[in-house]
């Protein structure tokens, strides 16, 4: 995967001609800051970020599960009025 700085993307020549997910890269820190994602991979794209999505949420409900589980409640809490 290349890697391209901001001051890259600013220049548009070199944005227009990019067909492949390229890193984002701060280029005085020399951090990731993201990724570019080209209109010929918008689809798979999509599709990607919503399987990630539907995982994350599966993996969500079966936790909720497993502690609702293990949470037991017992008879309902006395008030102390007879």
């Amino acid at each position: 995967m290349n890697s391209i700085t901001l001051a890259d993307l600013r220049k548009s020549v070199d944005l227009f001609s990019i067909d492949d997910v390229v890193s984002i890269v701060n280029g005085r820190k020399k951090e990731e800051i993201g990724y570019f994602v080209p209109k010929s991979l918008k689809v798979e794209f999509e599709k990607f970020t919503k399987e990630l999505e539907k995982k994350r949420k599966i993996s969500k409900l079966k936790r909720l599960r497993e502690y609702s589980d293990l949470e037991f409640l017992e008879a309902g809490v006395d008030d102390g009025i007879e």
